[in-house]
């Protein structure tokens, strides 16, 4: 009987291995097919002139000049040949730093709001104030405190990351089940196990999607920070070429954030999926 079973599933095995291959190659094709066809467009407007060249490079002329950028071979990025690796470097440290800081503390004083009545009297207002000055608003007053240099640039990322980071993990702790927090009150449970494992789980995927939207803020941020704090970077690379007319470097620089700030986004999707395990049978995303 085994042995029959075992045959049936050599025989069955040639069948199935396709069947998954072809699944797995129409799951990439979704993926792919929308930026191909957008490529394919830009390419196509570019040949019939539609849009000038020297305006709005085409996909071939961007791939050129990108891969100068990253190989320093060809010389068709001309000064900026070979120097993408040190810029993008430059670009991930300071996002990162600034959405180290910015996340962190959000976190801290929205789990403060959220648990406290009193701090959200204190601090909220005060938050929600700060929330709608733009960003950029604080060039100047970075410029004087902290000077040329990475220090502007950290600090301006860490704060377009600080808002979401302490709106969503207010939010989260606001949403918790009360029936759950009194369980919890009834069986005995101590501040330190409510805040660990109650108030938190709960609160987590809301903590994180903050964390996720922080995340690309500061990608954004980093243009801004870089173009007008420090003499390196993708946003400082981007600003340089613009200055010197070589648009195909420029949209090489933006795809390059683009690029970066995506492997980021997936970084905190994947730390997401780990920290959600017990919640993913619980959702409908979990079924995807």
């Amino acid at each position: 009987m085994l042995k029959q079973t075992a045959s049936a599933g050599a025989r069955l095995s040639p069948v199935v291995k396709p069947r998954y291959l072809w699944r797995r190659a129409s799951v990439v094709l979704q993926y792919a097919v929308f930026p191909l066809a957008v490529l394919l467009l830009w390419q196509i407007c570019s040949e019939i002139g539609f849009v000038r060249r020297n305006v709005f490079p085409p996909p071939s002329a961007v791939v050129s000049v990108w891969y100068d950028l990253v190989t320093g071979t060809t010389d068709a990025a001309a000064r900026y040949s070979g120097t993408w690796f040190d810029h993008a470097l430059a670009s991930t440290w300071r996002v990162f730093a600034g959405f180290g800081w910015g996340v962190a503390l959000g976190i801290f004083l929205g789990l403060l709001i959220g648990i406290s009545r009193m701090m959200e009297r204190v601090l909220d207002p005060t938050i929600q104030v700060l929330r709608n000055i733009p960003v950029t608003a604080w060039v100047p007053l970075s410029l004087v405190f902290f000077g040329i240099g990475n220090a502007p640039a950290v600090f301006l990322i860490g704060l377009g990351a600080f808002f979401p980071a302490a709106i969503n993990a207010t939010h989260g702790v606001r949403q918790l089940n009360i029936t759950l927090y009194k369980a919890a009150r009834m069986m005995g449970a101590n501040e330190r196990e409510l805040l660990a494992r109650v108030i938190l789980p709960a609160a987590l995927p809301s903590i994180l999607t903050g964390a996720r939207l922080a995340m690309g803020i500061a990608w954004v941020l980093v243009v801004v920070a870089e173009i007008l704090a420090v003499r390196s970077g993708l946003g400082y690379l981007l600003n340089d070429a613009y200055l010197f007319y070589r648009n195909d470097v420029v949209i090489a620089a933006m795809l390059s954030i683009g690029l970066l700030g995506f492997l980021s986004d997936r970084l905190v999707v994947l730390v997401r999926n780990l920290l959600l395990t017990w919640n993913k049978r619980e959702t409908f995303g979990g079924e995807n």
